[in-house]
């Protein structure tokens, strides 16, 4: 699904999403949506959240499963 569009997005759900730091390279990182931080309905880059693993926030490239 797309990571682009707010409503494709739920708290719980697995994603693949790029850390700021690891833009430059595209790395990808793991994990559980804890909170969805963008607040517009799509972001060309994707939205924004925070994972339950670390803390870590970053903009989903992915989602792979739905909680």
């Amino acid at each position: 699904m797309d990571g682009k569009i707010r409503n494709n997005i739920s708290i719980g759900a697995l994603v693949d999403i790029v850390l700021k730091n690891d833009q430059p390279t595209g790395k990808l990182t793991r994990g559980h949506v804890k909170r969805i931080l963008t607040n517009s309905p799509t972001h060309p880059h994707g939205i924004k959240v925070m994972l339950r693993e670390g803390d870590q926030v970053g903009r989903v490239q992915a989602i792979l499963e739905e909680d």
